[in-house]
């Protein structure tokens, strides 16, 4: 619903309603508004009228946009992970989303939040929201009562009050009231569980209910792991919230189940999950043992018939791509740093990149030829004085892109480059085909792609407002394929052919993602490593 400031207010609430929106508009304001007022006076309607009502006509500035996220029995975890999905940031705890909202380029939005009284934690909401207000970077308004905890908390700050039993209070009378405890109203509720029972070791039924509801006993309640449905939901929880089918979300807590879960769990989210864009092929989590979890990701490759996994060591750890067992002794970065990003050779050296920005060679099993040697000597050179922010590798060519925006491609016969992208790219990747070409993705959200030697295609093949994290580009039985994974948790395969493609969110943030020689994707986290082959369910 769109309108004037004027417009379609809920009755007997006008003056409260301008107020509202002239807090909204103030560049001066706190950045916190507390709607309170006594029981049926529309404060729940107020706040739904402001989070649908549009701006005046023929402004010049396109407003935020007003997201209405009812708090209604959540828990802090489940609220965090709801706000993080409307404001495009990954965050695993309400601690990584303050963070997130403080550091990166979250959407811009104002946060309407009805019945914080109601939620099933409404004083570690109330710390959430204090805190996100705190950062200055989005506006909250929450429909809240005086006299309780979480209103207390919330007052302490500095706030503008929208009173409907009186009038806008100020930021000192507001802490004065709470301070003389005025009567509130509402009482605390039953235990949620209580109040909305469901089987939360039945798999299907956890992807079939409400997942704010789930979240919230999985939070909240009693240790029992449900057989390690508990602990892959926790795990995955932001993109299990999310507003979804519940064959994607057996896909996405197949992908996050441990090799402790009851045995029983897999094939029944199996059944669920037929009809998926995605099958699971393998995963493996913290705390695995059989085969054991390789350990956070930082980098993935691929060679052969393995994996390449770089992490926070200085080791590159080499999997069995059909099952991630363990395929051969680490590889170790020569001078000993970590590894930002790496790059097998078609003759078997690999490629790594430094936290430093710099190149250094894993020679393979076999002697290099003497010109590719002078080339990556002559690379790693350049990279010294002027460090590179991603890499690639195909033969006779080493691709670099640097924190500036731009590509270089170092051949044999010279070097092409061409300025890609608006700040750092981020990732490379280049494919092997009859006509080589490469992908570049950067901070500005753009992926692009470019044959050395020629203009760079105008349109990117993908954009949006998000910084690029990972690229992997290869040609498969599907024709040629390009992966790629967002800072805001999402990972796409793009058939690049046909223009389609395959979305998926395993629910913490994605660090790195690969291809396997027959097309299988693998995504690469901080506490998990899957591989995902193409479902029946229909690509985009």
């Amino acid at each position: 619903m769109t309108g004037s400031v004027r417009g379609d207010r809920p009755a007997g609430t006008e003056a409260e309603a301008a107020a509202l929106l002239g807090w909204l508009t103030d560049p001066e304001a706190p950045r916190l508004c507390l709607v309170v007022g006594g029981p049926r006076r529309g404060k729940s309607a107020l706040l739904s009228w402001l989070a649908a009502h549009g701006t005046r006509p023929g402004a010049r500035r396109r407003r935020a946009a007003r997201e209405l996220i009812p708090l209604t029995g959540q828990c802090a975890l489940g609220a965090a992970w709801t706000i993080a999905n409307r404001l495009g940031v990954v965050a695993r705890t309400p601690g990584e989303l303050v963070q997130a909202v403080a550091t990166t380029e979250a959407r811009r939005a104002a946060l309407v939040l009805p019945d914080l009284h109601a939620a099933a934690e409404p004083e570690a909401i109330a710390e959430l929201i204090g805190e996100l207000a705190a950062s200055g970077r989005v506006r909250l308004v929450v429909e809240t009562c005086t006299g309780t905890p979480s209103y207390a908390l919330l007052a302490d700050r500095r706030v503008t009050v929208v009173d409907l039993d009186g009038d806008v209070a100020t930021a000192e009378e507001t802490h004065e009231a709470a301070e003389q405890g005025e009567s509130g109203h509402g009482a605390p509720s039953e235990p949620y569980e209580a109040r909305h029972a469901v089987d939360l070791a039945d798999p299907v039924a956890v992807c079939t209910v409400d997942p704010l509801r789930v979240t919230t006993v999985y939070a909240t309640g009693p240790g029992d792991d449900r057989g390690g449905l508990r602990s892959a939901w926790l795990r995955a929880g932001q993109s299990l919230c999310r507003d979804q089918n519940p064959a994607d979300r057996a896909v996405v807590l197949l992908g996050a189940l441990g090799d402790g879960a009851d045995p029983r769990l897999r094939p029944a989210l199996r059944a669920l999950a037929a009809e998926a864009p995605w099958r699971v092929r393998w995963t493996r989590v913290r705390g695995d043992l059989t085969p054991p979890w390789p350990g956070p990701v930082t980098a993935l490759g691929a060679i052969g018939d393995r994996l390449l996994v770089a992490g926070t060591t200085d080791e590159v750890r080499l999997l069995d791509a059909a099952d991630a067992t363990p395929a051969g002794e680490p590889l170790r970065t020569p001078s000993g740093g970590r590894v930002k990003a790496l790059a097998p050779a078609p003759d078997g050296t690999v490629l790594l990149l430094d936290e430093r920005g710099r190149l250094q060679p894993v020679p393979g099993p076999q002697p290099r030829p003497p010109y590719l040697e002078r080339l990556t000597t002559a690379v790693a050179a350049t990279l010294t004085r002027h460090p590179g922010s991603a890499l690639a590798a195909i033969s006779g060519s080493v691709v670099v892109g640097d924190r500036l925006g731009s590509v270089h491609a170092f051949g044999l016969t010279g070097i092409h480059q061409a300025a890609l992208h608006s700040g750092r790219v981020t990732a490379v990747t280049a494919v092997e085909t009859a006509t080589p070409f490469l992908c570049s993705g950067g901070i500005d959200g753009t992926v692009r792609r470019w044959i050395p030697g020629q203009d760079p295609d105008p349109a990117p093949i993908a954009e949006r407002r998000s910084a690029v994290v990972s690229l992997y580009a290869a040609e498969t039985a599907e024709g040629p394929s390009l992966a790629i994974a967002w800072a805001d948790g999402l990972v796409e395969l793009h058939d690049l052919d046909t223009r389609s493609r395959r979305t998926f969110r395993p629910g913490p943030p994605v660090r790195a993602v690969a291809l396997t020689p027959d097309g299988a994707l693998v995504v690469g986290m901080e506490e998990g490593l899957l591989c995902l082959d193409r479902g029946t369910g229909q690509a985009r």
